[in-house]
């Protein structure tokens, strides 16, 4: 005989009035969380109760019910409603909907209460985007379905956000195909087409993680932190009839720029009229770049200008603003912690401070009519405009009664680019690039990276005088004792070597600090050369010191060029590098696309991997092609100072000896 299953009785539902209600003590919710109870309350009394609550009769001793109700599931509801009594907003007799169950029934009220509190499911997040999309549909605006839910604007309009994904990504999505946040990733790019075809090229790839999406959908795009959109301001460019695309998601700096093309000419054009202005001024000639190189100022002379005296309506001012910062620094210095309105007008006085310290410069009129300036953009997206530079053929011609090698040539004091070589005159470099095989580096990629280490161990060596000395007296014991001495990468004769347009070389910490130091020192030294041996005799000795190790750090020319092999110079760098511990991760080099990556083979690339993250990580990696795995290795690389040998060190944990001679990669180029 077949056994049939029972049938099911569902618990009874009723309106009981709420002051024969009380909490049970089984409610196995201990811990506050969800929306506040005071939130929960103004979403009942906006649209009532959507919810019953489950609740047991509580029976007198001798097991009668006394017409009384415990609340095993449902005490956050009832805590609201509770609220809404106590405001006198609700009756204390009101009828709540509530769902019976048996005294006696087979589960325990732990368990109903376990049950109600485990079983819920949250909305899934794309349902909750399209019930936030039809609200909207409807005329209903953001902050108001805000309201209603009882969540943030920014929620609101993150959830909006994805109605710029591909359907066919939000099917992938609902189906556990992808994740929340990869979803969210695609956002940044509301081109559906391109979003598919990203999502089909991951599907070959291991990396599939949101910043790696955003990545690939903003290819080609500037970001907005970039100098150019900074200088051209967002506005301005969305004005001209840019786009740019935000992430709502995650920190975005602003966003990407979409159509490069249009941010170049609106940065010329706004050059070009700052250069107008400059050249209202009278300067002969006015050269105008999006970034002026390293060195700009090679060959030139540099006018030294007279700084416009502060007026006695200044000076009061200034001193006004000392003695208040003066007596505000004083009154606090013992305090915990700064006031928030005191620290904001210590602000504004250091501000008022260095716009009156910052004097502008004046010249005279013969100079600024054969003299020329630069107008460019520096780092941080703001104008640069570098005056007072004289070409060699606008000189003055030299009297008959003054040699022309002599004193006039010590006048012009050249700038801290010096002189000599100009990687762009450079015989061009064939930089093909083969897929397989560890290859020695081209000779313009070990140009530019001995460059940049060149600059860095200037700048080292200009930080440790001691070196420095013992630097010029092995370079000058060597020229006096020796026929042919030549194991030193030091310029004795006090040239500069240039570095060409080595990317990126100006922006570097190293060149600000040396730029900045040599800058200091010049405006100490005087304008007639006949004086300079009595203004260095009344230096102190540290000064000296100081001031004889950044000439010292000047000198050191420490570049590979393919047509001037100098391997005992280039040795030598290295136990000048060893000397002061030179690292050159630490001095702001990082292995990117653009300064090594892109331009090393894929063997090579894969050998940096696994040196710094492992073979794991390299193996996952082989499946790439070269422009992936270049971006890639960027990412892994970052933060670990892992440095190309070329760049390396002995003595600072990051290289051998073997590391660091560059004579086999010489040899080999040859």
């Amino acid at each position: 005989m077949t056994k049939t299953n029972p049938k099911i009785a569902l618990s009874t539902s009723r309106d009981i009035p709420f002051n024969n209600l009380v909490l049970s003590q089984s409610n196995v919710r201990r811990i506050k969380a969800g929306v506040a109870i005071e939130v929960l309350a103004e979403d009942i009394a906006r649209r009532t109760l959507l919810q019953s609550l489950t609740v047991r009769p509580v029976l007198d001793g001798d097991g009668n019910e006394t017409g009384i109700y415990e609340i095993p599931a449902g005490g956050r509801r009832y805590r609201a409603l509770q609220l809404l009594v106590k405001q006198k907003r609700l009756p204390k007799t009101a009828p709540i909907p509530c769902i019976v169950r048996a005294a006696n029934a087979d589960t325990s009220a732990e368990e109903d209460s376990l049950a109600e509190n485990v079983q819920r499911a949250p909305l899934h997040p794309l349902d909750q985007f399209r019930a936030f999309m039809a609200l909207r549909e409807k005329g209903q605006p953001e902050e108001e379905i805000a309201a209603a839910f009882f969540v943030s604007v920014n929620v609101v309009r993150q959830r909006l956000r994805l109605a710029a994904v591909s359907p066919k990504l939000l099917d992938v999505y609902a189906e556990d195909g992808m994740t929340l946040d990869q979803l969210m990733g695609f956002t940044v790019n509301p081109d559906h087409e391109r979003q598919e075809q990203v999502w089909e090229a991951l599907q070959h790839s291991y990396n599939k993680e949101p910043f790696h999406i955003r990545r690939l959908l903003t290819e080609g795009a500037v970001r907005a932190s970039d100098k150019r959109a900074q200088f051209v301001g967002a506005e301005v460019y969305e004005k001209a009839g840019g786009t740019i695309l935000r992430d709502l998601f995650e920190p975005d700096d602003g966003g990407w720029l979409q159509e490069p093309p249009l941010l170049e000419k609106l940065v010329a054009e706004k050059l070009e009229r700052e250069a107008d202005t400059v050249r209202a001024e009278g300067w002969k000639w006015i050269e105008v770049v999006t970034e002026l190189p390293y060195g700009f100022g090679h060959g030139l002379r540099h006018l030294s200008g007279r700084e416009v005296p502060m007026t006695n309506e200044e000076t009061a001012t200034r001193d006004t603003l000392q003695a208040e910062l003066d007596r505000l620094e004083a009154e606090y210095a013992e305090a915990p912690e700064m006031p928030g309105e005191i620290d904001r007008r210590l602000g504004e006085i250091e501000t008022a401070l260095e716009a009156l310290d910052d004097r502008p410069v004046v010249y005279e009129p013969d100079d600024i009519g054969r003299a020329g300036a630069f107008v460019s953009i520096d780092s941080s997206g703001t104008l640069r405009v570098e005056r007072g530079y004289v070409r060699p053929e606008d000189e003055p011609p030299i009297a008959d009664d003054e040699e022309a090698d002599g004193d006039e040539a010590d006048r012009r004091r050249m700038t801290s680019s010096g002189e000599d070589f100009d990687a762009d005159k450079a015989e061009p470099v064939d930089e093909t690039e083969e897929e397989d095989g560890n290859r020695p580096l081209s000779d313009r990629l070990m140009t530019e990276l001995t460059a940049h280490r060149t600059l860095a161990l200037r700048e080292a060596v200009a930080n440790d005088p001691d070196v420095a000395l013992r630097a010029a007296l092995h370079a000058l014991c060597l020229k006096l004792f020796y026929h042919h001495g030549f194991d030193t990468c030091l310029e004795i004769e006090a040239k500069s070597v240039l570095f060409g347009h080595t990317s990126g070389l100006a922006d570097t910490p190293a060149a600000k600090a040396i730029d900045a130091r040599h800058k200091a020192w010049d405006e100490q030294m005087p304008e007639d050369p006949s004086d300079l041996w009595d203004v260095l005799a009344e230096l102190d000795s540290d000064s000296r010191q100081a001031l004889f190790a950044h000439c010292i750090g000047l000198t050191i020319n420490a570049v590979h060029q393919p047509y001037d092999r100098r391997p005992k110079a280039l040795r030598h760098a290295g136990r000048l590098a060893s000397a002061v511990r030179l690292d050159m991760a630490t001095a702001g080099w990082k292995p990117t696309v653009d300064a090594f990556l892109g331009r090393v083979t894929k063997a090579r690339i894969l050998d940096a991997v696994r040196e710094a993250k492992g073979d794991k990580a390299a193996e996952r990696m082989v499946h790439l092609k070269k422009a992936e795995m270049a971006k890639e290795a960027e990412r892994l690389l970052d933060g670990t100072g892992w440095l190309p040998e070329p760049l390396r060190t002995v003595g600072t944990g990051n290289a051998t000896a073997k590391d660091v001679d560059l004579t086999p990669h010489v040899m080999a180029a040859e």
